[in-house]
């Protein structure tokens, strides 16, 4: 899913120009000014955690040391022979890992897992949204690839649309932004190709989540409370916010880290899917709800909207990274763009720069510029508009666009290439006993979605319809039953034909950038699947064109931010270069992997989950 960017609405933090981080780089631990700052009561860093505070924050402190393996990795791998899950919730992967072991399908834990995340984790998934996945068939020994995404109201006009826009572009909120869930589809068609376990089965432990309730975990708790202020704050931009506070908020603010929450609603929900299959969903009782709810509040999509979604089995595109084959869907999402900033980066000896070195970081930050500005000019519904897709992740356009990147300095302008003539969410992933992996990654788009839950179902519509253009000539220009620019992508890597990780990166436009991060962490810098994920990430945003994600006031060449852990050397030989340093927002993306590995003739899975987040990966 795209970064939390409801905090977008609130203060934003304060970018640091290349004198400011040289400034602060001074006042360092160690630096001259270090003792001045310790003086000073307002400046002192806390002696202890504030009750009530979101976070305690002490930049001179480091984790523990630990015996063996990367210096900065959070934990290790968690190993197993015969299956293996990750994902952002813990009872979401012990859901998984329960579904396996009855003997499920790594398809059927993967469903499974998603259907609790959207209870678990509705600041990033549930049914309102779409998906996308990427399955390894063993039995076939072939990458299938799955886009879950609905296409936009057909009743919706581009001339409504744009008598809608603020500043030329669709807002995040209300019915405008609505486009068609997809994801219960995508459940239903993988799990009709690849399921083991009864339908009802595979849904059962979101149900008995959804009812009984769980405990919120700290992250989740603070972004559900943070995308109701929105909401609140926002009400004049959504026909109706009464249902979303009692399905999410009903004492007004949403619930506190460890108290336990319920969605009954979602639980009814989900009881008539189990029953009815997706027909209940998209021509049954729930059509009608949804049907009658956006009638209801002046919206748009309709029930023959929903009738008219169909998941399409899609093949994905491939790279090769020095060794590694990179997988990616093309479809309507940015998944080519990973494939395009590491065919830039193959042309440069990222091993010889050093990790976390200035220029490695710059090297990486050009090569994302240069592939976004394609991904905004090209990128869009293959239905509607042919994207040069072949030519984009070709090496020899590759070259080319190498050629551009210097290694002492920022590239300005930057473009898109001339196309020939011819031419944040929640991730998890999941692996069985007969080597069927699973990359699957889901999102409501930008926080929770819309603001708009139909009456009794207890889930949230999805916004993704504000990424749709409305330039004229746009690829992604706006149109009735046109899919959407997705963000969402599933990532996958093979060796040898062999498949060796599903793994993704959640977080908006970060997530070709983390993907891209964790193929060099693990390629160029030996990094194994857990400290690949712990090492400090970079997050660029800005470009000379945009999808609609970037905020306003972007310094020229973007704004590139770094984590607290990146080194104080690199950060101040960046800004030297000319980067604009900005702070850290939590907006670097969450990861969950599991890796195929081989013992002699066992196979052995590690799993990997994100620090970042409120997830485990488990084994066994």
């Amino acid at each position: 899913m795209r970064r939390r960017t409801f905090i977008a609405s609130l203060p934003a933090a304060a970018l640091v120009t290349p004198a400011v981080a040289r400034d602060r780089a001074s006042k360092a631990p160690g630096s001259a000014d270090t003792k001045k700052l310790a003086d000073s009561d307002a400046q002192a860093p806390p002696k202890y955690w504030a009750q009530g505070e979101d976070k305690f924050v002490r930049n001179d402190v480091r984790a523990g040391d630990r015996p063996v393996g990367a210096s900065f990795a959070s934990r290790t791998a968690v190993y197993g022979t015969s299956g293996a899950c990750g994902s952002a919730h813990p009872f979401a992967t012990q859901a998984g890992i329960d579904i396996l072991k009855r003997g499920g399908s790594a398809v059927d834990a993967a469903v499974a897992i998603n259907a609790c995340l959207g209870f678990l984790e509705p600041t990033s998934s549930g049914i309102g949204g779409d998906c996308f996945a990427m399955v390894w068939d063993p039995k076939a020994k072939k990458l299938a690839g799955l886009a879950g995404s609905g296409g936009s109201p057909m009743g919706l006009s581009l001339e409504t649309v744009r008598s809608r826009a603020k500043n030329g572009v669709i807002p995040p909120l209300g019915a405008i932004a609505v486009s068609v869930p997809g994801a219960l589809d995508a459940w239903w068609t993988l799990h009709q190709r690849y399921g083991k376990l009864p339908w009802a089965d595979v849904l059962a432990p979101a149900i008995e989540f959804a009812e009984n309730g769980v405990p919120v975990p700290d992250l989740i708790a603070y972004y559900i409370r943070g995308n109701m202020a929105v909401f609140r704050k926002r009400r004049g931009q959504i026909e109706e916010i009464d249902n979303a506070f009692k399905t999410y908020a009903p004492d007004g603010k949403g619930p506190a880290a460890g108290s336990v929450f319920r969605n009954p609603d979602l639980a009814r929900t989900y009881r008539m899917i189990a029953k009815g299959g997706r027909d209940a969903f998209y021509n049954g009782p729930i059509a009608d709800t949804i049907d009658a709810y956006f009638r209801r509040i002046g919206g748009w999509l309709r029930k023959s909207d929903l009738q008219a979604m169909h998941s399409e089995w899609v093949e994905p595109y491939t790279t090769d990274y020095r060794g590694v084959t990179v997988h990616a869907l093309g479809a309507n999402t940015q998944g080519i763009a990973t494939l395009q900033m590491l065919n830039m980066l193959e042309h440069f000896d990222l091993r010889a720069e050093g990790f976390q070195s200035a220029r490695s970081i710059h090297l990486q930050v050009e090569a994302k510029r240069l592939a976004y500005e394609d991904r905004a000019r090209y990128y869009a519904d293959p239905h509607f508009s042919q994207a040069p897709v072949e030519w984009l992740i070709s090496k020899e356009y590759a070259a080319k666009r190498a050629t551009l990147i210097k290694p002492d300095r920022i590239l300005t302008p930057v473009y898109p290439g001339q196309a020939p003539d011819h031419a944040d969410t929640t991730y998890f992933s999941a692996a069985d006993k007969d080597g069927m992996m699973v990359s699957m990654i889901q999102s409501n788009f930008r926080g929770m979605g819309s603001g708009l839950v139909a009456d009794g179902l207890g889930f949230m519509f999805q916004d993704r319809g504000e990424l749709f253009s409305l330039q004229p000539g746009h690829p992604n220009i706006y149109a009735p039953g046109k899919r959407p620019f997705q963000t969402i992508i599933p990532g996958f890597a093979s060796l040898d034909g062999a498949p060796w990780m599903a793994f993704g990166v959640m977080g908006g436009d970060m997530q070709p950038q983390g993907q891209t991060q964790i193929i060099v962490n693990r390629k160029d810098y030996g990094l194994e699947i857990q400290s690949a994920s712990d090492s400090p990430r970079w997050h660029h945003q800005g470009s000379s064109q945009s999808m609609g994600e970037d905020s306003p006031g972007l310094p020229k060449a973007g704004l590139l931010r770094l984590e607290t852990g990146v080194p104080a050397d690199t950060r101040q030989a960046l800004a030297d270069m000319g980067w604009t340093i900005g702070d850290p927002d939590g907006g670097f993306g969450r990861y969950e992997c599991v890796e195929n590995r081989r013992d002699g003739d066992t196979r052995v899975y590690a799993a990997a989950s994100e620090m970042r987040a409120d997830g485990c990966a488990l084994a066994y």
